[in-house]
């Protein structure tokens, strides 16, 4: 059974109520012009608000162009366990914050430029597929799954991702699937109801 992950939470009370629910990992987003994008002090109130309930999923970091020494110092500061990269980040760049202790997924595909299967021995610890283009979000090529995980990696499923489709999501072998817009009301906001119909579809699997 694949880890579940909830992307782009915004507000300390879904975030409390997702842990609540069984929710494995909640994605925090620091790129500009998301409409889910949260300062620091906001990710801060999150991650305190969750913990201080007493749940403990795993907080991941989302980040775009930021410098990986501001990465590490928010990081730090947030209380995050993995940082997810997207854009144009470097292998050296990887190998620096895994070196201080986090785990880092990064983006695969056409987007940053390196095509093709990453070899078993890359510096992330897990593969990011995702479909979103800009705010818009779409299905990943979900046909790089099996190649991925017969070459020994780990992957992590993003892109366009509902309740409609989270079994055949899971099905593809992907160890963490990836929710974001799906559950939303609007852009930025999200649903608890949307959320109890995706996980309702989850634990049916």
């Amino acid at each position: 059974m694949p880890r579940l992950k909830v992307c782009g939470i915004a507000d300390a009370a879904f975030a409390v109520e997702a842990a609540r629910r069984g929710v494995d990992c909640l994605g925090l987003i620091f790129a500009e012009g998301s409409p889910r994008r949260v300062t620091e002090e906001r990710a801060r109130e999150i991650v305190g608000a969750v913990r201080q309930a007493g749940f403990s999923p795993r907080f991941v970091g989302v980040f775009v162009k930021h410098p990986v020494a501001e990465i590490a110092e928010i990081a730090s500061n947030v209380g995050f366990e993995v940082i997810q990269l997207h854009g144009e980040y470097s292998s050296d760049e990887v190998v620096s914050l895994k070196a201080q202790g986090y785990e880092v997924w990064r983006l695969h595909g056409p987007a940053t430029g390196r095509t093709g299967i990453l070899p078993v021995d890359s510096c992330e610890d897990a593969v990011l597929l995702d479909g979103r283009r800009g705010t818009e979000s779409h299905r990943a090529d979900w046909s790089l799954v099996a190649p991925l995980k017969a070459a020994g990696r780990r992957v992590v499923l993003a892109g366009g991702i509902s309740a409609a489709n989270i079994a055949d999501a899971a099905a593809t072998g992907a160890d963490v699937i990836d929710v974001n817009s799906a559950i939303e009301s609007t852009p930025g906001v999200k649903s608890l109801t949307l959320l109890d119909e995706l996980l309702a579809a989850w634990k049916s699997m």
